[in-house]
């Protein structure tokens, strides 16, 4: 019982009411899915309504119930994850548990990312690459020979199903739901945690962090809703208006997110979108059409095109959201794309540079040629960078250069606390990236970098955390003007 007490009194109240509330709301959770799975079983007894509606209420249930392991699996995963930091909250081992979760979560969502987009790419390429017209077999909607490892490869499509559906029928949906949750995850270690540091800029918008959560949450699920009415809509047959105003959404998103939180957390934002987007189409249209589909031929009955039709559809719209996933995912390693006032252009620009290179790579694959995309969307990059690139004048009001000295002021009054063998900062307690000025030396050989960012794209200070000032800005800068000498 005293070991108990001691091991309790580590955590703060506040830890202990959120522990206790995650482990209550996971526990609701996993006793709805248990009973989605039982609401199944009995409709599936009595099979009183076959209408589509009840079908596709059958088959969402079904998901339902079958994700339970996996929403069992992350959610203890991310508890213990929790509890290991609310123990070690204000001592000095906070920065490195804070690190290696990022990491070991970091990894798992890029490994199962990779699983995911590398189905999405391989099976649109089937779909493009497929012979539809010279020998096909009655049934068959087209074929494909294929070699890979040494092998040949022999692939037939269906046009609706098989005549038997076979016993080993493998699903390809749990690469989606990892990677999605392994996701969010990410962004709650990274930003949600550390809410003031990483994701609220008070020079953006003055936030809580409860109410920055709420609007990052939130905005999450507003925006998966209106996709979805977008989808069902008659508007999703028209192949112009559709895209366009999907592409006004997104946005309007990114301005949005760009005008309340800090830049890096406004792009990761619009990625989590895009990708809260691309998995609610495998849980909610592809994986309930596809069971439909199985169903109906074990049934004896023709599956209903329409399901196959939509789930394509949704399917296609994953491939094209893969790239500009990809980019957000790499972007905080590039403060010249989310470092400037027009950080959410810059983002949308790169996207749609990224949905035109997809978009040329599958007319490839179907052998459809179109020449003009791929130079417009090169093009469109050059123009992004050209941009983005540095517009500085010289401040330097005469020939002499502030000494050493003075910018090694700055630096200790500035940025020290965080990168510093012993950083005193409120959250960091070890150096960003190893990088450290408490010598003299490192600031001459990081020099390019504290040019690059504390003056041309100015994302450092973090959220300008330590309060630098233009003048301080502009001594750096003459600095770098005269060479950067010690």
């Amino acid at each position: 019982m005293p070991l108990l007490t001691s091991f309790v009194t580590h955590f703060s109240r506040e830890d202990l009411i959120f522990i206790g509330c995650a482990v209550i709301a996971i526990g609701i959770v996993l006793w709805v899915l248990r009973y989605a799975s039982l609401s199944v079983s009995r409709l599936a007894e009595k099979k009183q309504d076959d209408s589509k509606a009840v079908q596709r209420l059958h088959n969402f249930l079904d998901e339902l119930g079958q994700t339970r392991s996996v929403v069992f699996y992350c959610s203890l995963i991310f508890l213990s994850l929790y509890t290991v930091y609310a123990f070690v909250k204000g001592t000095s081992y906070e920065s490195h548990a804070v690190e290696w979760m990022n990491l070991l979560i970091r990894w798992a969502h890029v490994v199962f990312g990779i699983a995911w987009i590398g189905a999405s790419f391989y099976f649109n390429f089937l779909e493009n690459s497929l012979n539809r017209t010279t020998g096909l077999k009655e049934g068959i909607a087209g074929n494909l020979w294929a070699i890979h490892g040494g092998g040949f490869y022999y692939l037939e499509k269906y046009k609706n199903a098989p005549p038997v559906i076979p016993k080993h029928l493998h699903w390809f949906k749990y690469e989606a739901y990892f990677t999605w949750l392994s996701g969010f995850t990410l962004l709650i270690i990274v930003y949600y945690l550390d809410a003031k540091t990483y994701l609220i800029d008070p020079n953006v918008m003055a936030l809580t962090p409860m109410q920055a959560r709420a609007i990052g949450i939130g905005m999450l699920g507003i925006g998966w809703l209106f996709y979805d009415l977008l989808c069902k809509s008659s508007l999703s047959k028209r192949t112009i208006l559709f895209p366009l105003i999907l592409f006004l959404f997104i946005t309007a998103t990114a301005w949005f997110f760009a005008h309340v939180f800090s830049s890096r957390a406004a792009y990761i934002h619009v990625g989590a979108l895009i990708g809260t987007l691309m998995v609610g189409n495998v849980f909610r249209v592809i994986i309930p059409s596809q069971k439909a589909m199985v169903q109906a031929a074990r049934d004896g009955q023709e599956p209903d095109p329409k399901l196959g039709k939509n789930a394509l559809l949704r399917s296609r719209h994953n491939n094209y959201f893969t790239l500009p996933v990809i980019f957000i995912m790499i972007s905080n390693h590039f403060p010249s794309t989310y470092g400037g006032l027009l950080n959410w252009a810059i983002l949308i620009g790169l996207s749609l540079a990224s949905v035109l290179v997809k978009h040329y790579l599958n007319l490839m694959e179907r052998g459809e040629k179109a020449v003009w995309i791929l130079p417009v969307a090169v093009t469109g990059m050059i123009a992004l960078a050209l941009a983005t690139a540095p517009h500085t004048k010289e401040i330097c009001k005469d020939n002499s250069s502030p000494s050493f000295t003075e910018v090694n002021a700055v630096i200790t009054k500035r940025c020290v606390q965080c990168h510093s063998s012993h950083p005193t900062d409120d959250i960091l307690k070890v150096a960003p990236n190893g990088i450290m000025f408490d010598d003299p030396k490192n600031i001459i050989k990081y020099s390019d970098r504290i040019i690059n960012r504390a003056v041309l794209t100015k994302t450092m200070p973090q959220n300008n955390k330590t309060g630098i000032t233009q003048e301080e800005r502009d001594l750096i800068q003459c600095w770098g003007e005269h060479g950067m000498k010690q």
